[in-house]
Formats: structure tokens, sequence, C-alpha cells
């Protein structure tokens, strides 16, 4: 269930226009997703945060109810404090991603306005940080390398069916309620899974027996996507400058009984 107060502070800084400071807002799981307070233009609710959506969506319906029939737009994005300049926004029928939720959700905050920043996400409790790029310090350790693909920030896996197997870029995807996501129809849900996967290689780290979804695009060059289910055993933050992912296991979720070290 969404925090009202945190979408009522959201709505007076969305009429009010605060400045523009890092800032962070506490998320929260629903239906398999990471779901934030934000405004997109005066639209303020529900949105589904996706580190694998290239592009930010506002569903037709909170569209046309705030009165623009167009189905690209150019509004600023409140999110964590931060107003982005006015940008571009995709107006889409997202009714299938409302599947499964609670409340319903206006849009999708995607790669375009989150890669402006350094993000750091904790799934439990669930909260989101943004700091500007180039002001944040660094974690210990190396972390991971980024690569971005399409508009959307990678890192190296490896996946296998228990016959062949694939390598390559995989997106980081905060709105999938499973292990991976591969490719598959663009208006099919991302909360129910489809199957299992065998193996998932991540950072020395191997996973057997991941629910899989196959739904959603994917930009060329992305071999899939890391779901929640893999996501949440960590801390994340990401920062798009440094070229870097660093991954910070939390006790009790990095390791289990289909999880081990690694080759």
């Amino acid at each position: 269930m969404r925090p009202a107060a945190s979408l009522l502070i959201l709505c007076l800084l969305a009429a009010s226009g605060g400045p523009a400071l890092a800032g962070e807002t506490a998320c929260w799981f629903e239906n398999g997703a990471v779901v934030v307070p934000a405004a997109i233009g005066g639209m303020a609710g529900d949105y589904v945060l996706d580190l694998s959506a290239p592009r930010t969506l506002l569903h037709e319906t909170a569209a046309q109810r705030a009165g623009y029939a167009e189905t690209a737009l150019t509004l600023p994005v409140l999110l964590a404090g931060q107003r982005t300049a006015p940008g571009p926004v995709t107006v889409q029928d997202l009714d299938y991603r409302n599947v499964g939720f609670f409340t319903p959700i206006l849009g999708v905050i995607g790669a375009d306005i989150l890669g402006r920043y350094v993000v750091t996400l904790d799934f439990a409790p669930c909260r989101l940080d943004l700091e500007l790029l180039g002001s944040a310090g660094r974690p210990r350790g190396r972390g991971l390398g980024v690569t971005v693909v399409g508009g959307v920030a990678t890192v190296q896996a490896a996946a296998s069916d228990g016959v062949g197997g694939v390598a390559g870029a995989f997106a980081l995807d905060t709105a999938s309620n499973g292990g991976v996501r591969a490719r598959g129809p663009a208006d099919a849900p991302r909360q129910k899974p489809a199957g299992t996967l065998p193996a998932l290689s991540l950072d020395g780290v191997l996973r057997r027996d991941l629910p899989a979804v196959v739904a959603g695009e994917l930009p060329d060059g992305v071999v899939g996507a890391l779901g929640v289910q893999v996501l949440a055993g960590y801390r994340l933050r990401l920062d798009p400058a440094a070229g870097r992912l660093w991954l910070t296991p939390v006790a009790g979720h990095e390791k289990g009984p289909d999880v081990s070290a690694g080759p």
C-alpha cells in the first residue's frame, strides 16, 4: 500500500515549484514492482520505477484526464525532490502494466530520467535516493562495469536453460515479478512468471531455478533483464557517469538453497 503522506508532500512540492535538490523518497513493493510517488507535469500519483525502460511513459487515461490529446508530450518530472527540465514523455495505453496492482499506475519512470542521477535503491525497507551526477562519493570496492545499451544501463551476466547458454548485457528490471525477464510481447504484463530458468550467473554468484518472465520490449543488444527476485538481495547503487554498479548484499538474502559461489 502506498504511503499517503509521501504522496501528499509530493503534490505540495509539485504545486509550489520547489528547488531541484538531491533527495530521497520512500518507495514500496506492489505486484512484484518498485512503485514510487512521482509527478509528470501536474499528474501526481503512483508510478512504476523501471530501470530497464528506455523511455518514461504516461498512461493515456491520465493524459486525457489532464487535457492532453497528443501521444508525445514535453513535460517535467518530479521524483524524490528532483524536478527535471521538461523532456519527452510518451503517452501509451498502459492497462497491461496495471494488471494486479491495488492502486492505479499513472505511468513508468524510465532510464531517460533515472540516468541523470546516481541512483541508490534499498529494497527493505524500500527507499530511493537520487544524487546529482558527479556530486556523490563512491562506495568501497570496484563495482560492476556498466554499459548503456539502447538507453538503459546493463551489466554482464550469463544464463542457461540446461541445454544451451547465453551471455551478454542484462538490464536492471525493477518492475518484473521474477528473477529474470526475457524479451516478449510488448503489451504483456510482467507480473506472472512463465517458466523457470535453470541457471543465472551474476558477479561470480550462480543462482538456480529462477522464475522467468517473458514479456516486454528490450533494446537491441540487450540479452535479458535481471528482475527484483535477484536485485532485492542487494542494495543497488548505479552511477552512470562512473560506469559502475555497486551491489551490496543484504544480510540473509545473498545466500540460499539455490545460490552458490560461481566459477
